[in-house]
This record gives C-alpha cells, structure tokens and sequence, in this order.
C-alpha cells in the first residue's frame, strides 16, 4: 500500500504540473510558459542510454501490471526514476533483486550512518570516473543531512572514511593484493577505527558501486536530466515536432535510427551467430565423450590467465580524470593497467579453499544480517536467468555460453575453478567480445560506442544487457572473495 500511495502521490503531483504548463502549439503538455517565466531543461541525450535506441527500451506509461509495480518501487524507494531501471527493466527479475538489495543497503537499518552510505558510494564511483553515480549520491548524502564540506575533497571528510580510500582503491583495480594487513589497519586505527560490522557493510557497498559503475558504462547510461551533462536550456532546433514530443522521450528519433544502422553486413552477423552456435554443440560432444585431466585442466587456466592480460582495445587510452570525480579519491594513477602492462603475476586463487557459497555468503550474513541473503538471490538469478534465446534462435541451453563468461571474468582476477575447462573460453568468446568485457570489469570509463556494438552484432539489445547483468556480478562476487578472505585470516 505504501508503494502504490508514493506512486499515486507521484502521478497527482505531475497532473497538477501538467495543468499549470499547458502547450499552446498542440494543447499538451509542454516544457516552457512564457507567461510564467519558467525554463523547463529538455534533455540532451537519445533516452536512456547512449547505445540502445530510446525506441527499444520500454517507455513509462507503456508498461505491464509488473513493470508498473517495479517503477513504483524504485520511485518509493529512490525518489526517482532513473536510467538505469530503466535499462534494467529489460530484465524484471534481475531488476527486483536488484533494487531490494540497494534499497536494503542504502536505507534499512545497518551499522553504517545513511550519510556514510551515500558518501561510500561516492568514493566508489569515482575510482571509475562515474560522474553518474556520483551526481546521483552527491544529491542523496546532502539530502540525508551529509555535511557539504565533504564533498569539497575526500581530505575533508572524517579520518575514518580516508583510512577506507587504500581498500577502495585496491578492491577497484587490483582485489588481489588485498591482505589482512589491510583489514588490520582499518580496524586497530585507535580512534578512527571500524568495527567489524561497519566495515563489512562497507565493502559491500565499495563492490556494489564498483560494479555498478561497470554497468552504467558498459550500457551507456544516459546522464539524469537533472544531472551536469543531462539537460539545456536551449531551444529545439528541429521545427516539426513540438517540445512536448521532448518531455515525452521523442527526441531525435530519425537521427538515433540513422545512426544505429551501422555499417555491419547482416550476412555476417547471421554466420557468427551459427557458428557460435556450431561450437557450443560442439563442445557439449566433446564433454560427453571425454574429460582432460586435473593437469590439463590447471595449464588451461594459466593459460587464459596470463593471455587476459593482454587483451586491449586498439584504441585504450589514458582517461583523465575530472576534477569534480577525482577530488573524492586518491592516487588518480593507480589503476588496472599498470597490473597488465608490467606484465606482474597475479596469485591463483581457488575456489575450492574460499568461496562465496561456504565462507563469503555466512560471514557477511552474520555481520551484516539478511543481506548475505539479499546479495546471494542477486548472484544466482544473474548467472541462471535465461530465456532460452540466441539472437534469432528459440529453445536454446545457453547455461554453457553463461558460464563462460563468468569464469573468464573470474579468471582475470586469478580465480579457478577446479572442474571447470577454461579451453572452452576461446571457443565461445571471440576477441572484440573479449575485449568488451574486460574494458567493461577492469576499465569501464573507457567504454565506447564502438566496443558495445562490435559484439554479439546479431543480438538484441536485451541480450547485451542480460551480458552485462552476468559482467557486474561476476565482478562483484570476485571482489567480495577477496576482501571476505582477508577479513576472514584477520579473524583467525
């Protein structure tokens, strides 16, 4: 009932708006009353995102009686409805735990202050450059009473959040060398000390925007209107559509179609996605008939390993951070391509001594209560959703495709899986789908357009973003791995 009051709340509200600015080109609602005086921002963006047409992603009013009750969760619970629901409402599933679980983090009873919360959050983001995130929780610390001093650099914020910039800067870019020395100096700070349970929340909120920073980019999440970069005051330069069409989302719709057309012969496109088809038949065969040894099995790992790190756009270059995202962070140079470049090792870690299910999910649970349990349902619908489509293709098991992409995202932080076959990663992702990932997981500022739109060239844009759904939590959960390990040998 509370839901659905916000929501009603929400529509009357917009009623009384629509009355009071009335369009006197068409007699609908509109952006601007001379009368009045009022400046009404229309966007600068195609919708949503920046890589899926605004026509393809589902438009509010439009939605069914499940969509509808998603929409007025997210609004209730974030006062907002913002792009990247509306991006993951390509999956409804996903995007219910999706928002139970933030919402629980962000607002239900921790042992962190809300404050805190929002200002994590911050500092995460901003790891990644993600001036989105950061816009978005920069709104929400100051309306929860942050103190706006804070925002002016992180030297500004309490002792106790510095002492948290080391963990985030080496959870974001290189998880593997965190240590229980890293765990130790958190919590015997004296003063400015964390308790066990506040810091566990914490680390939980550092992957959470970690990762979401990875789907903002990786999905070309459009700025909120609201948002530096989101909005102008200027008039439309295109005469046959009135700026009611603007408010409504129907901007520059012939430009997006031209657009995204691209230059790929569908031809093409099609055989890739039979010949993908062919090798995943082929190796389900394989399987049944035979099984590499535990030997074999270890060199493919390494193999794969040692070849993720060398996988690079042709065009990855130096991002530099804005002032406005780096003054929440430090050391701006510290990142995932100093790992690669310098060709340094990274430690194999096997899940059959630490994993998620056994030590991670029970530890958080016990420190943090119910949101071991919240993060476990969003890890498992992400990796087992499916809808038995590829591209043009109906009834198809793609559990295989799946779990490929997990692994090799794990593999890339050095994680194993003993009864897995990392052989079969090379036959199912190909290099510019490769190097989408890994841009996505280790360098999502660098992102392009480009990158999004050379993969998969013959699948819908809802697969793309069930890829990413599969990208973020995966990243996630390596994470947590490792931070949870360490807080688990400092505990022993």
């Amino acid at each position: 009932m509370r839901l659905a009051t916000a929501a009603n709340e929400a529509y009357a509200a917009s009623l009384a708006v629509s009355e009071l600015l009335s369009c006197k080109q068409c007699g609908g609602d509109c952006g601007q009353d001379e009368e009045l005086g009022i400046r009404i921002p229309r966007p600068l963006g195609h919708g949503p995102s920046r890589f899926i047409p605004e026509q393809e992603i589902l438009q509010v009013g439009s939605e069914d009686a499940q969509m509808h009750a998603l929409f007025a969760d997210s609004f209730a619970a974030l006062g907002r409805l913002d792009n990247i629901t509306l991006v993951m409402v390509f999956h409804p599933q996903y995007l219910e735990s999706f928002l139970k679980t933030q919402h629980y983090l962000l607002q239900m009873d921790g042992p962190l202050p809300l404050h805190y919360r929002h200002y994590i959050g911050i500092m995460a983001a901003a790891r990644h450059q993600c001036s989105y995130l950061v816009n978005l929780h920069v709104n929400d610390f100051l309306h929860v009473g942050g103190d706006p001093k804070w925002l002016n650099g992180l030297e500004n914020a309490p002792q106790k959040l510095q002492n948290l910039g080391e963990l985030n800067k080496v959870l974001a870019h290189r998880p593997w060398l965190i240590t229980k020395e890293h765990i130790e100096g958190l919590l015997k700070a004296e003063e400015h000390s964390w308790s066990l349970a506040e810091l566990v929340h914490a680390v939980v909120l550092l992957t959470h925007y970690h990762s979401l920073a990875s789907f903002t980019f990786g999905c070309g999440i459009s700025p909120e209107i609201h948002c530096d970069g989101g909005h102008t005051f200027r008039s439309p330069s295109v005469s046959n559509y009135c700026i009611c069409d603007i408010a409504n989302g129907n901007h520059n719709v012939d430009e997006m179609q031209v657009n995204s057309a691209g230059n790929v012969s569908v031809s093409d496109s099609f055989f890739e996605v039979e010949a993908l088809m062919e090798k995943m038949k082929q190796l389900q065969e394989c399987r049944d008939e035979e099984e590499a040894s535990q030997e074999e099995m270890a060199s493919r790992f390494e193999i794969e390993k040692r070849e993720s790190m060398f996988v690079f756009s042709s065009d990855d270059e130096e991002v530099t951070p804005a002032r406005d995202v780096s003054r929440h962070f430090e050391d701006t140079s510290y990142g995932y391509k100093d790992f690669s470049r310098h060709g340094m090792h990274v430690p194999t870690f096997r899940v059959q001594d630490y994993c998620w299910e056994d030590h991670g999910y029970s530890l958080v649970n016990r420190l943090y209560p119910d949101v071991g349990q919240l993060i476990d349902e969003k890890f498992h619908i992400a990796y087992n959703l499916t809808y038995n489509t590829m591209a043009m293709h109906k009834d198809v098991d793609t559990s295989m495709l799946r779990r490929a992409i997990w692994n090799y995202i794990h593999c890339m932080f050095g994680i194993r899986y003993d009864d897995y076959d990392y052989g079969e990663i090379n036959q199912l992702l190909d290099r510019s789908f490769k190097v989408y990932i890994k841009t996505v997981v280790c360098t999502p500022e660098k992102v392009t357009k480009r990158m999004y739109d050379s993969f998969w060239r013959q699948f819908k844009h809802s697969e793309k973003v069930h890829v990413n759904l599969l990208l973020i939590e995966a990243r996630m959960q390596a994470e947590l791995l490792y931070a949870l390990r360490a807080i688990t040998r400092y505990m022993t």
